[in-house]
């Protein structure tokens, strides 16, 4: 190139480079639109492009789209909570997500209700000793029929105490009226405390606690709040009765009293309504028979003198005759017992207090026995217990331990006793008493009816509406009526006693089904109960088509059913499902197969008993 040149060639390279630098419409790239951001600021002219909106960045993640980005750990196509991938794309509890873009799945586990996989139940809680382990085995004794209910016992007899079953007495089958009944609950009168052992009879009045007994005081006095029966009693004091739980008497603040301190009943032995019962407060029905507690005590009449270690008989029995009244004083004392009002004052037929005192007492000169007086309801609904001939200490007492001979007719004399009542106060009842000798009723620790003295047959009536402010009483208050009797001659005895309209309230407790609780009086409650696969049938008394009932219910799923479903090789699961066996396409050598061709052609290279055809 000449020198002369050169200027003409640098100026059209710099025209090239400013016509390159001011095209007024370039091909944008992306992301070179210099309006990218400005979109609603101006209108697209015809013929002219939009503007485009902005693009997100290829590589960001987006929860949602049904992709699982490195970022995310599930991802299940919607932002949707509970489902197992939150709404943020993480994993809840309970659930996996395996496969993106997919609904996520409940992760079974032990305890949640539902029986999955190798569980054998799932009672809905991770405890054992229920029958379903915390492990979801099956314990021994026990059937998990329904999952997420609560197990029961297998059956009474097998030597296991399960559920609702108090004892195990070896008995197979159960037979009971020897402790244990035939539902394995615990029978009166007897302790059963050795599972697989037979039960002993227990002994009321030493002092323990054992069995079914709910007090034991060790004595034989009524009114102190354990019978010599060893039942419980209100307890009475200043026209004040106080209750314990178990007595039977229902008083404010009381949720419930059924008359025991058992549990599983509806009405637990504190009183409290039980989980699974509706208790209500009604009138007892009248029941065929009244059986009250009676204490007796027998004595030797006067007119038999010491013999041995035996002092001479009594000094009040078989010594003087004649009507009286006053012997006694208008209060009972403060051990709920007749107090002497004869002291220093002239009696015809008794002889100081220290004597007196013996006749409800325990003491040297006495023997005592413990019964029951059984009141007969008639057609009028009165109770009445009436005994012309009233001689229950016959073959019993002195006369049993031949230091007392029998005396007229045969019979044995000389004897109190004593018998208590508690009733709510309504307004019209009527006590009445007719016999012999002294006859004292105390209603609200005062004395309503005085027949005292060695006499005939005398009849005395107590109308309470007519005496309710004498004797203290409040409608819809409890109060105690006592009747002290004392037979002292060997000439006759006869006893009649007539309540009227002397009525108690007591709870009347009832299992509810369809809360899902179990109680002992129901086979099942598993909230619906209408008779469903796997449930309860209506009414709670039955269960419905389960694995476990001898069917095999394919439409279910089931591939097998026969109880007890326990599993292990050419058995059925606890599932019903089958197990491991000949004929499953698996060589199960620990089991003897030579091979398994998993079909049922039987003269193929392996038969169908998975044993190798050598033909």
């Amino acid at each position: 190139m000449t020198r002369e040149a050169m200027p003409r060639f640098v100026s059209v390279l710099l025209a090239l480079l400013a016509l390159t630098a001011c095209d007024p419409d370039p091909d944008p790239g992306p992301g070179d639109d210099p309006d990218a951001g400005d979109v609603g600021s101006h209108d697209a002219s015809p013929g002219i492009d939009a503007p485009l909106p902005p693009r997100p960045d290829a590589g960001s993640p987006v929860c949602g789209d049904g992709v699982k980005a490195s970022s995310e750990a599930c991802d299940d196509g919607d932002v949707d909570s509970g489902d197992g991938c939150s709404a943020t794309c993480t994993v809840e509890d309970g659930y996996a997500c395996p496969t993106p873009g997919e609904d996520c799945v409940p992760i079974a586990t032990c305890g949640d209700g539902v029986r999955t996989g190798g569980e054998g139940c799932d009672d809905r809680n991770s405890d054992s000793s229920d029958g379903c382990s915390a492990d979801c085995v099956i314990e021994a004794g026990w059937v998990c029929p329904i999952d997420g209910v609560a197990c029961r016992a297998a059956a009474c007899g097998d030597g296991i105490i399960a559920g609702f079953e108090e004892c195990e007495d070896g008995d197979a089958p159960p037979e009971g009226d020897d402790g244990c009944s035939a539902d394995c609950l615990f029978e009166d009168g007897y302790a059963c405390e050795t599972v697989g052992a037979p039960c002993v009879e227990t002994e009321c009045g030493n002092g323990m606690v054992e069995g079914t007994e709910p007090c034991d005081d060790g004595d034989n006095d009524t009114g102190d709040g354990c019978s010599p029966l060893c039942e419980l009693e209100p307890v009475c004091s200043d026209g004040v009765c106080t209750t314990a739980c178990g007595d039977g008497v229902v008083l404010p603040g009381e949720p419930c009293d059924d008359g025991n301190t058992r549990a599983g009943d509806g009405c637990s032995p504190t009183c409290t309504i039980e989980d699974g019962f509706t208790c209500e407060l009604t009138e007892i029905e009248p029941p065929d028979e009244l059986a009250l507690a009676v204490v007796y005590r027998d004595f030797r009449g006067y007119d038999l003198p010491a013999t041995g270690s035996v002092p001479r008989g009594h000094v009040d029995f078989q010594n003087a005759n004649g009507t009286e009244t006053g012997i006694v004083a208008a209060m009972l004392g403060t051990d709920r017992l007749p107090v002497y009002a004869k002291e220093g004052v002239s009696s015809a037929t008794t002889h100081g207090r220290p004597a007196f005192d013996q006749w409800y007492h325990d003491s040297s000169m006495s023997m005592t026995v413990v019964d029951r007086i059984v009141l007969a309801r008639q057609a009028d609904g009165r109770y009445v217990f009436d005994d012309a001939d009233f001689f229950p200490l016959d073959t019993r007492g002195w006369v049993d331990a031949e230091l007392e001979p029998v005396r007229n007719g045969g019979h044995n004399f000389s004897f109190t006793s004593v018998v208590r009542y508690w009733f709510e106060y309504g307004g019209d009842e009527v006590l009445t008493f007719r016999g012999d000798d002294d006859v004292w009723v105390f209603i609200n620790g005062r004395l309503a009816l005085d027949l005292g003295g060695v006499h005939g047959p005398l009849s005395g009536t107590v109308t309470l509406s007519a005496r309710a402010s004498e004797l203290g009483l409040v409608a819809g208050r409890i109060y105690e009526v006592v009747v002290f009797q004392a037979e002292r001659h060997t000439s006759q005895s006869s006893y009649r006693l007539t309540l009227s309209n002397f009525t108690s309230s007591r709870t009347e407790c009832a299992p509810i089904c369809g809360d899902g609780i179990v109680t002992r009086f129901e086979a099942c409650d598993d909230g619906v109960n209408d008779g469903s696969y796997g449930g309860c049938a209506p009414g709670c008394m039955a269960l419905g088509p389960r694995c476990g009932d001898g069917a095999t219910q394919s439409e279910q799923g089931e591939q097998c059913d026969d109880p007890p479903n326990v599993g292990g090789y050419d058995g059925c699961s606890p599932a019903c499902q089958l197990t491991e066996r000949c004929g499953d396409g698996v060589r199960q050598a620990e089991h003897g197969e030579q091979c398994d061709d998993g079909n049922d052609v039987d003269t193929d290279t392996c038969s169908n008993a998975c044993l190798t055809n050598l033909g």
